[in-house]
């Protein structure tokens, strides 16, 4: 047939962190399932994270492309190697950000050159609206959080009612936002508390502003996990929106799941060995994503509450990178060796969707990072919330407040870097309380619940499932227009 219409072709351009890379990639390769041809846009030092999915893909007859864009190191002034945030001293961060937006001009030579039918790119993009503009192709926002937490952040952006409170522990009800939700100055970021003008907080509002200008939001959720805040964002706020998640769950073979991220800490068979002689629901998981850290004084009461608590474990411990000492001061004398079979210690990356799936674990100790609260959700493991950054705040809220399906650690101070300081008593309640008991039963119940839920949406027919398909649809369509 001479008339063969050529294939949907899209660019999917990530944030260069483990937090944005990891989710992106997953999307691409879904869209790839479906016919589309998906290709990643990233930087040099980026492209060994994405090969080895990438190779495992082809031999599932899935083609994903990467295509490069030269990194402006030296001309943003970071030292050689920093592409990656993950790696950026937190001293750096705004260099950084300002290296990310010189891409703008060769990302639109690529876009020229190839001319995609759709750019999907990150929401620390925000000039990626305009370069797609220029070229009539319709750029799509991944802000790689809930829709709960982007409704939230947008009224608290609009109406500003932390101004209109007395100190910074008074709760302020968020307006517009169903579920009559409170928060505290204590708990917003930097640039939602203060008035002057920060780097990053002009970049947060050109962020809001083009995605206003954009085609739309491409969301890593599903419509029965957040309804509420998906109506709202798309009535409320009138932005165009659609669900094609959890992400993680296009990973069906063990490897694929293994091979998510960064090389493994562990080799991921000695880890499931562990797991198998566990009792179902015995094993607590703890991990706090790639980005933050804690002092050697918090990993030392989190070891104790552990201890404590008589829970078995494992537990991912990144630590603060400020010091070049090797020795262990953060684990309490003979610590690991009481442990031994009780508790695992994970130092750097774990495969932790594995984990998570795995039957004996039976809650998470987590920072409320989207990723990893999806990750829980669609394992259906309650949840301690434990945030310190970013909009993780916000994904507590729908975690302890909407879902029910987990209990806050009792932090209050959203910082930048290292986390609020908890004491042992409160990490160790915490823990008792989502792994043992009624009310544990209750939040692992409602957990599992979501979990069918997830696996339903992604499903054939399922809502995640048809929203993927209407997007293709939509952009098919308006390719032959």
């Amino acid at each position: 047939m001479g008339s063969e219409i050529p294939q949907l072709q899209m660019f999917f351009f990530p944030f260069m962190a483990h937090g944005h890379m990891i989710p992106t990639l997953d999307m691409a390769k879904l869209f790839a399932t479906r016919g589309v041809k998906s290709t990643i846009i990233t930087t040099p030092l980026n492209v060994s994270f994405f090969s080895k999915t990438i190779e495992r893909s082809k031999e599932y007859g899935i083609e994903i492309d990467v295509k490069t864009l030269k990194f402006p190191t030296v001309e943003a002034g970071l030292p050689e190697g920093c592409e990656n945030a993950d790696s950026v001293p937190i001293n750096m961060m705004n260099k950084f950000f300002l290296a990310t937006a010189m891409l703008q001009e060769p990302l639109e030579q690529l876009l020229q050159e190839c001319k995609p039918d759709c750019l999907v790119a990150d929401m620390f993009f925000p000039w990626a609206t305009d370069a797609a503009n220029k070229f009539g192709i319709p750029r799509l926002v991944f802000h790689g959080t809930s829709v709960f937490s982007l409704c939230a952040s947008e009224f608290i952006r609009l109406h500003e009612p932390q101004k209109k409170v007395q100190s910074d522990s008074e709760p302020f009800v968020v307006p517009n936002l169903p579920g009559d939700i409170k928060m505290t100055r204590k708990q917003l970021p930097d640039h939602m508390k203060f008035d002057f003008e920060q780097d990053f907080h002009k970049l947060v509002d050109a962020s809001k502003e083009s995605e206003v200008k954009s085609y739309g939001v491409i969301v890593n959720s599903f419509y029965e996990l957040e309804a509420a805040y998906a109506d709202c964002y798309r009535n409320v706020l009138g932005r165009r929106a659609w669900h094609i998640g959890p992400v993680s769950l296009c990973n069906r073979a063990t490897e694929e799941k293994a091979e998510r991220g960064k090389k493994s800490a562990i080799d991921e068979h000695e880890c499931l060995k562990w797991l198998d002689s566990k009792k179902p629901n015995s094993v607590i998981y703890i991990c706090f994503g790639s980005m933050a850290s804690f002092t050697s004084a918090q990993l030392k009461e989190i070891a104790m509450a552990l201890e404590a608590s008589q829970q078995q474990f494992i537990w991912v411990v990144r630590r603060q990178e400020n010091n070049n000492e090797e020795d262990e001061d953060w684990l309490p004398e003979g610590f690991e060796k009481r442990m031994e079979g009780r508790g695992i210690i994970i130092r750097g990356w774990a495969p932790q969707v594995l984990i998570l799936e795995h039957e004996a674990v039976g809650g998470f100790v987590t920072h409320c990072g989207w990723n990893s609260t999806l990750e829980g959700v669609s394992a259906g493991v309650p949840m301690v919330t434990w945030p310190v950054a970013a909009e993780q705040f916000y994904n507590e809220k729908l975690v302890t407040e909407v879902l029910k399906i987990g209990v806050g650690v009792g932090v209050q101070q959203w910082v930048k870097t290292v986390g609020d300081f908890v004491k042992k008593e409160a990490i160790e309640k915490a823990v008792k309380e989502i792994m043992k008991g009624d009310k544990a039963e209750e939040m692992r119940n409602r957990a599992k619940a979501l979990a069918e839920a997830a696996k339903r949406a992604v499903d054939k027919g399922g809502s995640s499932y048809s929203d993927l398909n209407a997007l293709i649809e939509e952009l098919n369509l308006r390719r032959r227009h």
